[in-house]
């Protein structure tokens, strides 16, 4: 076990402002989309998706949010698959790769295919909600620092509720569950991101 060499360091840095930035927009996106968004809109009982397209039929598209919601999926996938790339690039490891390439490929799709585009969103969207919990968790192969544990943390509570879905919709409505879902992973991201910029900058051993 030695020392990252410079290239690797550099990798590093990459990847952790990519996955910091993916992670930033898709917070500031949302927000920022449910700020525009007519009054109606509730964080409990609407889905997040619904930003960018409600589900058919009936569909309902309300402009800015739409625009701003789908653009900041659409970003965000790309950056996150970028930032996937890099982290490869130094530790070579498949399973960290393949959970991080399908959550960016998720967000990335869920910014193509909006909510009334049927059935490729709800594929996008699970891809996105399963294998963020996966890759927080998996995350740990590569984390030398207690982050690691929280990482998982993360991992476990989305995945938990995404799983038990049905039995908190009665009192946290489908978007309060959607929230805890999605917002463990967004929090899992900006820490990766900021750990592995910091990793980058100095010399720390290859997990």
């Amino acid at each position: 076990m030695g020392l990252l060499p410079a290239s690797d360091r550099s990798n590093l840095t990459v990847a952790g402002m990519l996955l910091f930035l993916a992670a930033s927009m898709v917070l500031m996106g949302i927000i920022t989309a449910e700020i525009f968004y007519p009054p109606g809109y509730s964080t409990a009982e609407s889905e997040i998706s619904d930003l960018g397209a409600t589900k058919p039929p009936d569909s309902i598209i309300t402009q800015p949010s739409a625009t701003i919601f789908n653009a900041t999926m659409l970003v965000s996938g790309a950056l996150t698959l970028a930032g996937t790339y890099f982290v490869y690039r130094t530790y070579k490891d498949l399973i960290v790769a393949v959970t991080m390439g399908l959550l960016g490929l998720g967000v990335l799709g869920v910014g193509v295919f909006p909510g009334n585009m049927v059935p490729m969103h709800p594929i996008f969207a699970l891809t996105a909600f399963v294998d963020g919990g996966m890759a927080a968790i998996c995350s740990y192969r590569i984390i030398r620092s207690p982050f690691k544990y929280v990482a998982v943390l993360f991992g476990i509570t989305s995945l938990f509720f995404l799983f038990t879905a049905g039995m908190f919709i009665p009192t946290m409505g489908d978007g309060g569950v959607e929230r805890w879902v999605v917002y463990p992973v967004v929090l899992w991201m900006l820490g990766l991101g900021g750990y592995l910029s910091g990793a980058g900058s100095k010399d720390v051993a290859k997990a």
